[in-house]
């Protein structure tokens, strides 16, 4: 077995909660969270103090320890509130992303097994709707509710001084959705410990200093937003400026105005970054470094882009299961293509996935990661887990990758069934379920058909019912509408005669990849 280990020592396992440990960080005075449209702001002692109350307020009514709360919101200083404030009770949050259509919410709040919704009022009629048999029966908004529903300032009740007792070690507190390597959205159960773990993993090489701020367009219902931004910057003692969607002037204003060294990005960012027009009426020369994740950056985006802002480009990598980092570049240390090198106390192997023996250095195989960030496991699904996580602790990433003579990793393809866009994950499984609905549509697969600017686009290939006119794209597009968030909209459509059905689905979409893609 060759094993691949991290070169930076180890770090102690923590014994804080997620809470606990961002608390650390925080100097009471320093301004911590910024809106960035409206510039209203927080400090970190108006932040600390209203964790506390919510985290009261949410035990009064009962949805403290041992409940799971949903949270619903675009990134907005409350945001980070309502998590820790949930998560300081002893609860369990549920992220879900906003743009989720109502039969989307509410099969996570049923699969979750929520017990309130947070939201805001933008989505309180998607929220009415999706709370519909679920155990959920009441909606708190952040702000001004509609009728019927609560606002979160009347959830804030007298403050809860210390932290809801939890094993930090089994304790699920963030419960965000992701498909993994195949199938479905499942529930990613993550501990106090995983978070905690990888903070502090995350900071050796990452480098964040006490007063530094970063603008966060990254959604927080993500987890690289959650972790890399949310938890990591304020427990290191820095702060945030939000934002509730990108918006290119907007980032590149907010950038300039508050100075921040460090960028945050996914790779549709980089291309704009390094190919917009808009960018040279900026003068960006103060910044340090830019970092990309969520899906591969080309090494010749990455370069027009380091090139042209005049600082280091480099990525890293990591999976919803890792919490979410396993590898960084360090500042000044990155290489053209590569995802950086592994975290303290991270451990891998680049295995072949048809005789899983390991592969010598420099070739391709799966890559698996072993360390304590890795999931709990699925959300009731074992058998999910149980392919994902094998024996002793290794977790099966369904990337195809190698390293390098200097520990860099590679990520040259992908065995698994997930399609990237624009960094979001969209399921094959769960788009292709939803397309077998349509009246006019009697079998369907669907693959990433590969895009310089979205990274992969789902296209879909359908035969026609009997009886039935052939669908055009848009109208499987407005079908589609109604109930899948947008990001998971068919892009390109094909009409075929047959999908064939001997192969595995897995081997299906990787032909219909190697003819179409």
């Amino acid at each position: 077995m060759t094993i691949y280990k991290s070169t930076f020592p180890d770090i102690a396992l923590s014994d804080k909660t997620v809470t606990q440990r961002v608390f650390d960080g925080i100097n009471p005075d320093q301004t911590i969270l910024v809106d960035g449209p409206t510039g209203r702001s927080m400090t970190g002692a108006e932040f600390m103090g209203a964790v506390k109350s919510l985290a009261g307020g949410l035990a009064e009514r009962g949805w403290g320890a041992g409940k799971t709360v949903a949270l619903m919101a675009p990134n907005i200083p409350e945001y980070c509130v309502v998590f820790h404030g949930a998560a300081w009770a002893g609860g369990t949050i549920t992220t879900i992303n906003p743009t989720y259509t109502a039969p989307e919410v509410n099969h996570q709040l049923k699969d979750a097994g929520a017990d309130v919704l947070v939201t805001i009022a933008m989505f309180a009629d998607t929220a009415a709707e999706a709370i519909k048999g679920t155990g959920v029966s009441d909606i708190v908004i952040i702000g001004d509710a509609p009728d019927g529903m609560i606002p979160l300032a009347d959830l804030m009740g007298a403050p809860m001084a210390e932290q809801a007792p939890v094993d930090v070690a089994t304790h699920v507190v963030a419960l965000p959705y992701s498909s993994g390597t195949t199938g479905l959205p499942k529930g990613v159960m993550l501990t106090h410990q995983n978070l905690v773990v990888n903070i502090d993993q995350a900071l050796i090489p990452a480098d964040v200093v006490a007063g530094e701020m970063t603008v966060a367009f990254l959604p927080f219902f993500h987890i690289y937003g959650l972790q890399v931004l949310m938890n990591l910057y304020v427990a290191a003692g820095g702060g945030l400026v939000t934002m509730p969607r990108f918006d290119l002037e907007m980032y590149l204003n907010l950038i300039t105005e508050y100075r921040t060294p460090r960028l945050w990005i996914v790779p549709p960012v980089a291309l704009a970054l390094a190919m917009h027009p808009l960018v040279e009426k900026y003068d960006l020369s103060w910044l340090r470094q830019v970092n990309s994740a969520a899906a591969p950056l080309g090494s010749d985006v990455a370069e027009a882009m380091g090139k042209r802002l005049g600082t280091n480009a480099t990525q890293g990598y990591g999976m919803t299961e890792l919490s979410p980092v396993s590898h960084v570049s360090p500042y000044g240390k990155g290489k053209p293509g590569a995802s950086g090198v592994a975290l303290p106390n991270t451990e891998c192997r680049i295995v072949n996935p048809e005789t899983l023996e390991d592969m010598p250095r420099g070739e391709d195989g799966e890559l698996w990661v072993r360390g304590p960030q890795v999931m709990a496991g699925y959300l009731n699904n074992p058998e999910a887990t149980a392919s994902t996580i094998v024996e002793d602790g290794w977790l099966r990433t369904g990337d195809i990758a190698h390293f390098d003579e200097d520990g860099y990793l590679y990520i040259t393809d992908r065995l698994k069934e997930l399609i990237k866009y624009k960094g979001f994950q969209v399921a094959p499984a769960e788009l292709e379920a939803e397309l077998l609905t349509h009246p006019a549509i009697r079998d369907a697969a669907v693959i990433g058909k590969a895009d310089d600017e979205a990274g992969e686009l789902p296209m879909a290939f359908i035969v026609v019912a009997p009886g039935q006119d052939a669908p055009t794209l848009e109208d499987v597009q407005e079908y589609l509408s109604e109930r899948l968030a947008h990001y998971k909209q068919v892009r390109r459509l094909e009409v075929v005669q047959e999908i064939p059905k001997s192969a595995s689905g897995k081997i299906l979409r990787r032909l219909l990849r190697d003819e179409y893609a």
